[in-house]
């Protein structure tokens, strides 16, 4: 889940990799959506700031968490999670 605050917008440029790795792995393990936590108030903790929160989820609960756009550990994240 790409959280992010209304004044900044998701980020648009991990979109590729997250479609380039769904691709690699397969479309049934990987899912990726976008939350403003300005609007959600289970995410209230991640308000106020100014870069890019990335959470990853199994079986509801929170399992990882990635602060900032770094497209290696992202990558890296996304593939010990699966």
């Amino acid at each position: 889940v790409d959280a992010f605050q209304a004044w900044c917008g998701p980020c648009k440029t991990v979109v590729d990799l997250f479609q380039k790795i769904r691709n690699e792995v397969g479309s049934n393990l990987l899912h990726f959506a976008v939350a403003e936590v300005d609007s959600i108030d289970a995410l209230e903790g991640f308000r106020g700031q100014c870069q890019p929160v990335f959470l990853f989820y199994e079986g509801g609960e929170l399992v990882a968490v990635v602060r900032g756009l770094n497209a290696p550990l992202l990558q890296k994240t996304i593939l010990d999670q699966l």
